[in-house]
């Protein structure tokens, strides 16, 4: 979801020109890409599903349960050894895809290991991600800087949890490269929904990634992240500044998401009001851990909250 009420300086520029679904293209001397055509307000023009190497080749991605779009990947490796599926994380835009390509090729799907939440479910709570694959049984989970190899190309994992606890990226050391998953996209901002989600265990995994040395991203959604120290700081500088508004409106006598969102986010589409409640939701939940906020027990997407001290 694009979040870009209140920018401050320092924030990234998302680029709203998306790349086109169902056709593919070599877009690296190492990577091919093909585009689901999932399109939605949340998927930008569809789910990036990359192909790395030569010959012998590794998938990213297969996206989700779309029997056209794993025949079009297989046709794009025609004559090639798949050696890999690769998952970055489990919502069903991503990792339902990996499991027909295993029954039509017998290779392993590696990655990201099975969905788990952040944390427990409260007392009368239901799981807010819709979008989560309870499915996924990976061949071999792969951890913080475990490599895959191929001809000329090598695959580390690097755990990136947030967007979902289990949520890695991949660095292609060959071209100082980066899949970076959901996790950071050029054209929007990432979704952080409790309790599968944790906005704290996201901005420390922002921290990780802008520490390193790759000069483009490639996401789960959109065109590349160009210059990505950069974007990345501009995410956190944005989420910090999401944070500072959720505070001044509970400063302002703001108690609920609803209110929050409708003063926070003015002019925001209806289809992704419940996208926006979800953010606040996060930033709360993280507020209250901090002991910066007060509600009455867990945190709830339906709870009143309190500030804590001065907003700032």
């Amino acid at each position: 979801m694009t979040d870009t009420q209140g920018q401050a300086q320092d924030d990234p520029s998302f680029d709203a020109a998306l790349p086109v679904s169902g056709v593919p293209e070599r877009i690296s001397p190492l990577i091919r890409r093909r585009i689901c055509p999932n399109g939605s307000p949340f998927t930008a023009s569809g789910t990036c599903s990359y192909v790395v190497g030569h010959g012998e080749v590794a998938i990213i991605d297969p996206g989700p349960a779309d029997p056209d779009h794993i025949a079009a990947l297989l046709e794009m490796i025609a004559g090639e050894r798949l050696a890999a599926i690769v998952v970055t994380h489990t919502h069903r835009d991503h990792s339902p895809g990996a499991r027909l390509l295993q029954a039509r090729t017998g290779v392993p799907v590696v990655g990201c290991g099975p969905h788990v939440a952040a944390r427990a479910l409260g007392e009368g709570e239901t799981r807010l991600d819709a979008g989560a694959d309870p499915d996924h049984r990976p061949d071999r989970i792969l951890t913080e800087g475990e490599r895959l190899h191929g001809p000329g190309w090598t695959l580390e994992a690097i755990e990136t949890p947030g967007h979902t606890m289990n949520h890695l990226a991949f660095s292609l050391p060959e071209e100082a490269a980066l899949f970076s998953g959901d996790h950071v996209m050029a054209w929007s901002t990432t979704i952080v929904a409790p309790p599968d989600g944790s906005m704290r265990a996201y901005m420390a995994s922002l921290d990780k990634l802008r520490e390193r040395d790759e000069t483009v991203f490639w996401p789960g959604h959109g065109g590349p992240v160009r210059d990505p120290r950069r974007f990345v700081r501009g995410l956190s500088a944005h989420r910090r500044q999401r944070e500072t508004s959720i505070r001044g409106r509970l400063a302002a006598g703001d108690r609920d998401i609803r209110a929050i969102v409708a003063a926070i986010y003015q002019g925001l589409g209806p289809g992704l009001a419940g996208a926006a409640a979800l953010s606040v939701f996060a930033h709360l939940e993280d507020l209250v851990e901090r002991g910066l906020v007060a509600t009455d027990g867990s945190p709830r997407l339906d709870g009143v909250y309190e500030p804590v001290g001065a907003a700032g």
